[in-house]
């Protein structure tokens, strides 16, 4: 098994000296015995296979500020760090589609990953093509302790044959730590190993509370941009641009806080299976298993399609099927807060889904009930919709289907997505700001509001007199993140 592999570069020992070593030197070293606590590869090396000792002495896999390579998966053993600096690219060399993943990261239980960059400096995670396209690299996998409805022995998605090192995920530690995410940029990500079997841009899976997930960008996946399977990790300032199918994807008991989101889909692209906003399950089966999914977000926009004949076209590439889903399609069982939030350019809103998927059965459905019991909650939105802002499916008869008037949610139903929102201008990314607020008092800032919006926010949350992902003082997207097509 290789425990640490360098192409053209070497693993240097060190103890309290400085790593200087000339390339002729690197050579040599490449394939001595790695027994120390921190080691640092060589600008332009290239990484694959396990990094790290792991089980017995905790390695640091220290990354300080170049260019580096990854083969195929490479895996952060149990116990050991990847530090990364700012400033650092690390790219992905292209794998083969339906065949083997492009370069990637996978941190193991136990293991753990501290990348901090800084808005001037991000760190990011690209592909070596020159052709650059979304799915060439694997993206970032991040494998934690925290509990899940699928106990402790659940293969992430994505991960075929025989991996060198586990690929399950959760446990009993909801406070487990796995590192820091801060001022990364992750794009082209994604593999399809088989349908509904695919690695996201980030996937985040049975991850603890005690991880920092601060400033993340996913850029052009070829599946969901975050996943979230179980755990309870927090997430603030996230940005999703170009997902192929799901901005963000909620599974398996993930019960996290998410404040200061952005989520801009692709006109010019969509899944076989519905690309949507937010798609959430408790579990493929829709059974009401413990934990329940229930994320907690506040702070949100979402900007889909700009015109109708977008929003319903079924013909969108790659696939010849692709199609554009809802804003938010809550499903199988799972629960949500969602609070302050901005959702627009979708033929239809908010989705309460009842529908019983194969293999379950109309008991274990709970989507609608749990909002009409008030277990689920949609307060202080702004919704615009082609079609409708807020539906359910099949139609529900209990007495509270859709949000009411305390709930202070506002729906649009028309042709132009930002006549009434007043956002900069939504959907022309040439325009620095598209997604903001307008100035002077738009309808997203507090004043539009009855009693404001920081009262009632649940704890953990920041008090904000916004809606959408804006905090009012300042244009936190800005700068280390990319727009384009």
């Amino acid at each position: 098994m290789t425990r640490f592999n360098l192409y053209a570069a070497a693993a240097t020992i060190l103890a309290a000296s400085v790593f200087t070593a000339s390339c002729k030197k690197d050579a040599q070293q490449a394939n001595r015995p790695v027994s120390a606590t921190q080691i640092v590869p060589a600008n332009g090396a290239t990484l694959s296979g396990i990094l790290g000792t792991g089980k017995t002495i905790r390695d640091t896999i220290h990354l300080t500020g170049g260019t580096y390579l990854l083969s195929g998966l490479v895996y952060i053993d149990t116990l050991d760090v990847i530090q990364i600096d700012a400033g650092s690219v690390i790219k992905g060399i292209p794998g083969t589609p339906g065949v083997n993943p492009g370069g990637g990261l996978v941190v193991s239980r136990g293991g753990k990953i501290e990348a901090v960059g800084t808005a001037t400096s991000p760190i990011v995670f690209t592909t070596n093509s020159a052709s650059p396209a979304a799915g060439q690299t694997a993206g970032i996998i991040i494998l934690g302790r925290a509990t899940t409805n699928n106990g402790d022995t659940s293969k992430v998605e994505g991960i075929g044959g025989i991996p060198p090192l586990t690929p399950y995920y959760g446990g009993s530690v909801d406070t487990d730590n796995s590192g820091k995410l801060k001022y990364v940029r992750i794009e082209y990500a994604g593999f399809e190993l088989a349908t509904d079997n695919e690695i996201n841009g980030l996937t985040l899976a049975g991850v603890g509370s005690g991880t920092e997930i601060d400033f993340v960008e996913v850029y052009k996946a070829a599946d969901d941009g975050i996943e979230f399977f179980g755990g309870t990790v927090d997430a603030k300032h996230l940005v999703v641009v170009n997902p192929l199918d799901d901005g963000l994807d909620f599974d398996n008991g993930y019960r996290g806080r998410i404040q200061y989101a952005l989520v801009v889909e692709d006109s010019t692209r969509a899944d076989k299976s519905a690309s949507n906003g937010i798609e959430s399950d408790n579990n493929k089966f829709g059974q009401p298993l413990l934990p329940v999914t229930k994320p907690l977000i506040a702070n949100l926009t979402i900007i889909g399609l700009p015109n109708q004949a977008l929003a319903t076209k079924t013909t969108f590439a790659p696939s010849g099927t692709g199609k554009y889903g809802v804003a938010a399609q809550w499903r199988r069982s799972s629960r949500f807060e969602v609070y302050n939030s901005v959702f627009l350019g979708f033929n239809n809103g908010i989705l309460l889904d009842n529908t019983v998927p194969a293999g379950g059965t109309a008991a274990d459905q709970t989507t609608q009930q749990r909002y009409s019991d008030g277990t689920s909650i949609i307060k202080n939105n702004m919704v615009h919709a082609f079609n409708l802002a807020f539906t359910s499916s099949p139609a529900y008869a209990g007495t509270k289907p859709y949000p009411d008037g305390v709930d202070n949610n506002t729906s649009y139903v028309a042709p132009d997505p930002n006549a009434s929102l007043k956002l900069v201008n939504p959907f022309n990314r040439g325009i620095a700001g598209f997604y903001m607020p307008r100035t002077g008092t738009p309808a997203i800032a507090s004043p539009a509001l009855t009693g404001g919006l920081t009262t009632g926010l649940p704890a953990g949350l920041t008090g904000t007199t916004y809606r959408g992902a804006f905090d009012g003082t300042n244009n936190w997207a800005s700068g280390w993140t990319v727009f384009a097509y």
